[in-house]
């Protein structure tokens, strides 16, 4: 399992030990990616939910310009001159904090010192956000400690910048909207264009079970912005073929197949995954208005059909946990979750089939790898507040 997150008590007390003073302190969860993936930076469509893993962030104003940082998961600190920030990423966890301070002062808020410690339980490298998850933390704490207030739908925004310009992952905005924005027992539909959305109940008789692979990705990595500039050449040809296509979003399937066959064939396959995928979240987003699970697993299966054969984000691991799922009693839907190339798959299963479904499903990808998965049983939660 994920690491335990401290206890309030037990962190303000770290707090005190630490800096010698006293901390107040922000908790923003990682999420869950249900359906629509890769949809979120092509203006599209996506249904994600908060989940029950947390970054917790304390921080109190010093006296001084410092920003000083304390990990407690790599029990290790980090100090930096809010006059000089860092100019670049150091591939190091204390990027994403730079790169929130940065955003800030930049947006015109003049940052007290500050001392941060920070302790998480979201798996790392799992695709559960464990990223947005801590910048919308550090982002909330700092705030908290400068005496100043952002809108949440800005604090998202920021926080994607964050990534996007100083980390140097071209994401979208679902991962740090959700963390923000998530609602205990719901999932969020978001059209990542507009920035509207709505929530969406989850029956009291399902449970989200999370199958870790071990198999660690990056979203930092090449292969994820690849997928990102393949993305743009395909929006940027239907541009010139149909008049107001910004981006992928705004290409019908009818048009793809009208139009597609002039495309390279790994940038027609990227294409028809997006169009593809768009068009499962409303549907998905439909029949979970409905209570209609079937119909949502269903969904669900094509998009990983759709993530291995179009986007090829997929690998064997992750296939393998889709295949042990897929032949379970009570199990709805089986899908990869998250950028890809490693991490988690997400399932959707009755409430009685939980035990048994994550007792076979870690039996049989044991045998069949050599490694013991980790799995977490979740319910939708709260996106970023204050905690005592």
């Amino acid at each position: 399992m994920a690491a335990r997150t401290n206890s309030p008590h037990e962190l303000s007390q770290k707090f005190l030990q630490l800096f010698k003073m006293e901390g107040r302190f922000v908790q923003a969860p990682g999420r869950v990616n249900l359906i629509g993936e890769h949809t979120d930076y092509n203006d599209g469509f996506v249904l994600p939910a908060a989940i029950q893993f947390h970054t917790t962030v304390g921080a109190a104003a010093r006296s001084d310009r410092a920003l000083c940082v304390f990990s407690g998961n790599y029990c290790e600190g980090a100090e930096f001159n809010l006059e000089q920030l860092p100019a670049n990423a150091r591939n190091h966890w204390s990027d994403y904090v730079v790169g929130v301070a940065r955003q800030l002062e930049q947006s015109g808020i003049r940052l007290p010192g500050i001392n941060l410690l920070i302790q998480g339980d979201v798996p790392h490298g799992a695709g559960l956000s464990s990223s947005a998850s801590l910048e919308a933390a550090v982002c909330c704490a700092l705030l908290h400690a400068a005496g100043k207030k952002l809108a949440s739908r800005e604090v998202a925004l920021l926080c994607q910048r964050a990534e996007n310009e100083f980390v140097g992952a071209r994401c979208g905005i679902m991962d740090q909207f959700v963390s923000v924005h998530g609602r205990k027992d719901h999932a969020l539909l978001l059209d990542c264009r507009s920035l509207e959305y709505r929530s969406l109940p989850i029956p009291e008789s399902v449970r989200f079970v999370i199958c870790n692979t071990m198999v660690r990705h990056s979203v930092a990595g090449g292969e994820y912005n690849q997928r990102r500039r393949e993305c743009e050449a395909a929006a940027h040809y239907f541009s010139r073929v149909e008049p107001g296509v910004k981006a992928l979003r705004d290409v019908s399937m009818r048009s793809f197949e009208r139009y597609g066959s002039a495309l390279p064939g790994t940038i027609r396959k990227r294409a028809r995954h997006v169009i593809a995928e768009n068009r499962r979240v409303i549907d998905a987003a439909d029949a979970l208005t409905r209570h209609d699970l079937a119909r949502f697993g269903q969904l669900m299966g094509e998009s990983h059909a759709s993530l291995r054969n179009d986007f090829e984000v997929s690998c064997r691991e992750l296939d393998l946990m889709v295949e042990l799922a897929a032949g379970l009693d009570g199990v709805y839907g089986a899908r990869m979750t998250g950028g890809g190339f490693g991490g988690c798959t997400i399932n959707l299963v009755q409430c009685d089939g939980v035990d048994m479904f994550a007792s076979k499903v870690a039996q049989g990808y044991e045998r069949e790898t050599g490694q013991k998965p980790e799995i977490y049983i979740c319910t939708a939660a709260d996106g970023v507040r204050s905690v005592a």
